[in-house]
């Protein structure tokens, strides 16, 4: 599927609730079905990622039922009955799937193969897997475990102290959910603090868990009991449109229920560096692991802005789209050390920088930085998506911005994190034809 679109010559408008975070998302399968009980989860994300993870425990013998469009029950197993599967285990495109799965099943006495497509299957895995074999699990793979298909072995583990050597949730994570099953007091620290999703959805499965510092610590052994609560909107799906608002003149949007989480906001903090105005900003507690807040934008004037090593965990998905909004800020705009993003779908670095590039952009890579000049007048051109979903909306989002029409290739890659993409881009107010 491709999209041809034309500069907006209208404003943008509306009020919009994004899909449920699919950070969030994922980790309610894992946990709702790891947990003692009945969970019940609404707003889980049914993009694909999401959808390989709950086929994913369904093969392990977990019972999980929808209700309605975005409503998830399911009938948790603990930390100790899951089933051998009976085929292999496709993870598709997602890589937390596949990593958070790994910790999961180092703990379990029972063998599994994952599998994923030839995007995932080119992303590291030894970064998890070299962890999880000190813990006493077993793994099998092209180079020496790094690359999918691995087989998994699991069994009983011992604790160890992870020191990381790049902040990464994902590998955390994996750490943490096989220190459920180690012996004695499973440590992780990270040079910078990543997400910290899994630690918020432990403490409120009822694990108990110590944060010192950059060092997250859990003693195995422990028990979840289930949980319910509505899984709050995508703030990394809600960054296009925040975009969309601030650049498009005269346009104004209001969004509801958006994920809140020091972590993951540092979207909002990168906006507020260019100059950006939040209007009506309200944080309400919901009944979860997570915050939520409501906010609008309007259309604004922008400045550059730069990101440094230690800002880029908060926002690693929202740099795509920030490289966008950078080529309409005034001055130039600097992201340093943005290395993660070469191991991402594809490698973001590179599709940003060539494809805006093509667009007349004023932008240029030195190593893992990237280097944006603006304002700068964008032109309509054939562009690609690399397969990449969050490449592929920042490109859409250029196209708004640009003289004459841009096509973006390959767009069948949104559906794996934001199923209602276009559905939420029309209502906006945005004209374009799929084809």
């Amino acid at each position: 599927m491709n999209i041809k679109i034309k500069k907006a010559d209208h404003p943008l408008s509306g009020t919009l609730s994004f899909p449920g975070d699919k950070s969030l998302s994922h980790r309610a399968i894992i946990f709702g079905a790891l947990a003692e009980g009945e969970s019940h989860f609404t707003n889980v994300l049914t993009a694909e990622d999401c959808v390989c993870t709950r086929k994913a425990f369904e093969a392990l013998g977990v019972e999980i039922r929808s209700n309605g469009s975005t409503g998830l029950t399911i009938k948790g197993r603990g930390l100790h009955a899951l089933k051998s599967p009976a085929h292999e285990i496709y993870l598709g495109n997602s890589g937390t799937a596949m990593r958070l799965l790994m910790g999961v099943l180092a703990g379990n006495p029972l063998e599994a193969l994952l599998t994923g497509d030839p995007s995932l299957s080119s992303r590291p895995m030894r970064r998890v897997t070299d962890y999880l074999k000190r813990m006493g699990a077993s793994f099998e793979g092209k180079d020496n475990a790094n690359f999918a298909p691995i087989k998994v072995k699991g069994g009983k583990l011992k604790a160890i102290d992870a020191k990381l050597g790049i902040p990464s949730a994902q590998v955390k994570s994996a750490i943490l959910l096989a220190g459920l099953y180690a012996q004695g007091k499973t440590s992780v620290t990270e040079p910078a603090k990543s997400r910290d999703h899994t630690e918020r959805f432990l403490k409120y499965f009822g694990a108990r868990i110590e944060e010192k510092g950059l060092t997250v610590s859990i003693r195995g052994g422990q028990r979840l009991k289930a949980g319910s609560f509505e899984i709050a909107g995508d703030i990394s799906s809600a960054a296009f449109f925040m975009a969309m608002a601030l650049l498009v003149p005269a346009s104004g949007i209001t969004f509801e229920s958006i994920l809140d989480n020091p972590t993951r906001t540092g979207i909002i903090e990168a906006l507020g560096k260019m100059g950006a105005h939040f209007g009506n900003k309200r944080r309400r507690a919901q009944e979860g692991p997570e915050n939520v807040s409501n906010f609008s934008l309007k259309a604004q004037p922008l400045k550059a802005f730069e990101i440094r090593k230690a800002q880029i965990p908060s926002l690693i998905d929202e740099i795509p789209i920030l490289s966008v909004m950078a080529t309409q800020a005034n001055g130039t705009s600097v992201i340093y050390d943005a290395d993660e993003l070469r191991v991402k779908e594809t490698d973001r670095i590179h599709s940003m920088v060539t494809q805006l590039s093509n667009m007349g952009a004023k932008i240029r890579s030195e190593g893992n930085t990237i280097i944006i000049d603006g304002p700068t007048a964008l032109t309509g051109a054939e562009v690609d998506s690399f397969k990449d979903h969050r490449t592929a909306m920042s490109l859409i989002v250029a196209g708004l911005l640009a003289d004459g029409e841009t096509r973006v290739r390959d767009l069948d890659c949104i559906y794996t994190s934001f199923p209602n993409f276009f559905e939420l881009l029309k209502k906006a107010g945005a004209r374009y034809e799929l084809y």
